[in-house]
């Protein structure tokens, strides 16, 4: 009995091994099952990347096949600029109320600045613990563990992979960074196909875009409307905020916006680029530049209350560094990325089409004072040869009969007094054709440049320089004689803006129609009141424009300040020879 009963309690053993191996039997089917379920994940998130050819949706299928494969609750990807900064940032697993609390994207430091300085994969099991952890901002979720990764296109880093928050509160294994690490090898490779299309796709719209505008040049088109297209075409293709194409104003160096597109086109028409602008600064160097605006470049228009904000811009010269005729200034949102070195070698080459596009308007313009100068000496020598002669020789018949004439003394008075009226017509007509056979010497570079100059003499005596808005044909519809007027009334609503408004900004703005000409003086000092428009220039003002047969008014400015605007009507007739040809623009 007692040999049995110990057999008998040595029975149950092998049956625990057993039990034991199949437990470990099925972990380990287990395993390889999660396994080939993970490889299948991955296999498929990886077809689905490589389907796609659009690059802002391949790099957020990465993100949300990351978050998938590792089971993590938050992910992002982070790109990658020129310079190693972070200049986009796709998240996925934080709703736009979580992304409006935290304020702004990281901008590259802590855990996400070391994965940048140390391309290499990274697991973290405390993300706080960490020496180079910098916290987080207010209204961040909380995070503790953490795995990253380096996406590399053709061996340079494109950005880096961040997935947190591993679910169910476990920590991100060994497996999960080896098969992130796989994910961004494969990531890398559908971004390059992507970027590789984006760039056939965008060279073929940059192909189709030039040669429309050199059919347009060819064609003879007008350049004004060329040029209002090329901004409009630049702008499409950049995804720029704002566009703007400005040329020089007389020899001050300042730059007038020509033509513009984008989100705030209508604000930057016509405004007047000081010197101290980056745009001034290209046009003087004929380099191009690119950067952020600091915030004394927000304001376009020193001491102006008319504000346009830009985020990363860049600008191009047009034309040759020996003659450079304007520039093409590109910029995005004030939250945009910086653009690529690709994208300002494209607007280098729609700049060109841009200084092609001024010169043949300054050929036009040439020629048209050609033909003009052409006219007006045939009309003066047909003037002088036939008008002129025939009256002489009128004169002279008339006189050989007054000295036959035996009438009545007072038909002799009157045929001297036709003599006398002819010999007056003869010298009329002379000066005339002097007048016609000498051009006349431009005293200065036209309107715009004077109300540049009169903007200038007001900065000396205001602290700051207005911003000067000009738009229309000034220098080919405004007449000297109104122009001299508007220019007065200029001088004095200035003058009246330094002794009264006590203002910090003053925006000038001289628009010419087809009919009316039209200038506007807003400050945003402390106002005006009535007994001061009635008693003081302003009056002035009012009969300058009621003489010319128009309006002048006097009204606040919102939030603060004054409002003058002074419209008069333009004449019919009015040609090229009334005010000059614009100086740089295109007319």
């Amino acid at each position: 009995m007692g040999k049995d009963a110990q057999a008998n309690d040595r029975e149950p053993a092998p049956q625990l091994r057993l039990d034991s191996l199949l437990g470990d039997l099925q972990d380990q089917v287990q395993r390889v099952r999660e396994t080939r379920d993970r490889v299948h994940t991955l296999l498929e998130a990886v077809l689905a990347m490589g389907g796609d050819l659009d690059l802002e949706a391949v790099l957020r299928r990465i993100v949300q096949s990351a978050v998938s494969l590792v089971d993590a609750e938050y992910g992002a990807l982070g790109v990658l600029g020129e310079e190693g900064g972070i200049t986009q940032f796709i998240t996925v697993g934080m709703d736009e109320q979580a992304i409006a609390r935290i304020g702004h994207y990281p901008q590259g430091l802590g855990i996400l600045g070391l994965l940048i300085r140390e391309p290499h994969s990274l697991r973290l099991t405390d993300i706080g613990a960490h020496p180079d952890s910098s916290g987080f901002p207010a209204g961040h979720p909380p995070m503790r563990t953490f795995v990253g990764a380096p996406v590399r296109v053709r061996e340079r880093v494109f950005g880096n992979l961040y997935l947190t928050g591993k679910r169910g509160g476990a920590e991100f294994e060994a497996e999960d960074e080896m098969v992130l690490r796989t994910l961004a090898t494969a990531a890398g490779v559908a971004i390059d196909n992507a970027r590789l299309y984006d760039g056939v796709r965008h060279r073929e719209r940059r192909l189709a875009a030039s040669g429309e505008l050199t059919r347009a040049l060819l064609s003879g088109a007008d350049p004004a409307d060329i040029l209002r297209s090329l901004a409009a075409t630049v702008q499409s293709m950049t995804g720029a905020a704002l566009v703007v194409l400005a040329v020089p104003v007389g020899d001050s160096g300042d730059l007038v916006v020509e033509t513009s597109a984008g989100r705030d086109a209508e604000r930057a028409q016509g405004l007047v680029l000081p010197v101290t602008t980056p745009a001034a600064k290209v046009f003087a160097s004929g380099e191009r530049v690119a950067g952020r605006p600091s915030h004394t470049e927000e304001r376009i228009g020193d001491g102006g209350t008319v504000r346009i904000p830009s985020g990363p811009y860049f600008v191009v010269p047009l034309g040759t560094a020996e003659r450079v005729r304007g520039v093409l200034q590109v910029a995005a949102a004030p939250d945009g990325q910086e653009f690529p070195e690709s994208v300002l070698d494209m607007v280098g080459g729609f700049a060109d089409q841009a200084a092609l596009a001024l010169e043949i308007a300054e050929h036009r313009r040439d020629a048209e004072n050609m033909m003009l100068l052409t006219d007006r000496d045939r009309i003066a020598r047909d003037l002088h040869e036939l008008v002129i002669q025939r009256l002489f020789a009128n004169g002279l018949t008339l006189q050989a009969a007054l000295a036959r004439l035996l009438g009545p003394p007072d038909s002799a008075r009157r045929i001297q007094q036709v003599l006398d009226d002819l010999d007056g017509t003869i010298n009329v007509i002379r000066s005339t054709v002097y007048a016609l056979r000498t051009p006349q010497p431009r005293e200065d570079g036209g309107l715009r440049a004077k109300l540049l100059a009169e903007t200038d003499r007001a900065a000396e005596a205001l602290g700051f320089a207005p911003a000067l808005r000009m738009t229309g044909l000034l220098e080919t519809l405004v007449p000297r004689d109104i122009a001299d007027q508007l220019i007065a009334v200029l001088s004095e609503a200035l003058s009246n803006a330094v002794r009264h408004a006590r203002a910090t900004g003053v925006d000038v703005t001289a628009e010419a129609t087809g009919t009316t000409v039209t200038l506007r003086v807003a400050d945003n000092g402390h106002g005006i009141g009535t007994a001061a428009t009635r008693h003081s220039g302003l009056a002035g003002l009012r009969t300058r424009a009621e003489a010319l047969g128009g309006t002048f008014t006097v009204t606040p400015n919102e939030p603060t300040g004054t409002v003058l605007e002074w419209t008069v009507p333009l004449p019919a007739d009015t040609g090229v020879d009334a005010g000059g040809v614009a100086a740089g623009g295109i007319t």
